[in-house]
């Protein structure tokens, strides 16, 4: 079939509204694209010299939900108290789902910081464990996460240390995944941070408030920080450090500062 020569021509009125029509497309279609990458202020001079974003820690949750398609709809909808994702989530036989790729910034750790890092988010990982916090994880569901851990520590070359649980970041404001989490059990397969080998009472003029910084912890709520670290080292609940505590404390401290075991 010929094409035409020419446009067809239309009654003033219709070719008005045709072009009404052809504009207000345009526009949706723009609201509608992703934020260019060139700024239009500067010369666009692109350079090959760029990465992806690199995460460098990986933080543990719990759903605090009773099934795995409810915890996917709350990760993938909007909420009574906003917009919430995850990189992965495990269910308790074991299947692995992931919602958000690796190298973009999901929306699961909220405000809090871990040692110097202060936006969480743009930093990490987040893996969403299906499990309320108040039963034991499933045999399976570890496993699984186990694998994933070793996957990922490899692939965006993450420390093995650097592998924390929500209510590590928020002391006081969040509880996950809490004193049942089998964090000896992830050290046993090497990782996240441990203490390492016989624990000994520290030396005289030892400061344990010191050491629970250098882990990582925020101490704006020193109270908090201590429920937290119970949670995540000794599986107990209490916000007063004692002795086992300080032995802790001074074997982790002794580990990153890189120190040899007495």
């Amino acid at each position: 079939m010929a094409l035409p020569t020419s446009p067809p021509r239309y009654p003033r009125g219709q070719c008005a509204c045709r072009c009404l029509l052809w504009l207000l497309s345009v526009t949706w279609l723009a609201a509608c694209a992703p934020v260019p990458a060139r700024n239009p202020l500067a010369h666009w001079v692109p350079s090959p010299n760029v990465d992806v974003r690199r995460p460098v820690l990986i933080v543990l949750h719990f759903t605090n939900q009773h099934a795995v398609q409810k915890s996917l709809e709350t990760l993938r909808t909007g909420n009574s108290g906003g917009p919430v994702s995850a990189h992965y989530l495990i269910g308790s036989d074991g299947d692995i789902y992931q919602l958000v790729a690796d190298e973009q910034r999901a929306w699961h750790a909220g405000v809090g910081r871990w040692g110097t890092i202060t936006d969480v988010n743009s930093a990490s990982l987040g893996i969403e464990l299906d499990n309320t916090g108040q039963e034991p994880f499933a045999p399976a569901q570890i496993s699984s996460l186990l694998r994933l851990l070793d996957d990922l520590t490899a692939r965006w070359r993450i420390p093995r240390t650097q592998i924390i649980g929500h209510e590590d970041l928020a002391p006081g404001r969040k509880d996950d995944p809490g004193p049942r989490f089998p964090w000896n059990q992830l050290a046993d397969a090497g990782f996240g941070l441990w203490p390492q080998g016989a624990l000994v009472d520290p030396p005289p003029g030892f400061d344990p408030w010191m050491a629970l910084g250098l882990v990582g912890y925020p101490l704006d709520d020193r109270n908090a920080a201590v429920r937290s670290f119970h949670h995540h080292f000794r599986g107990i609940e209490g916000d007063t450090l004692d002795a086992q505590d300080l032995r802790v404390l001074y074997a982790l401290a002794r580990q990153l500062s890189g120190a040899q075991a007495p």
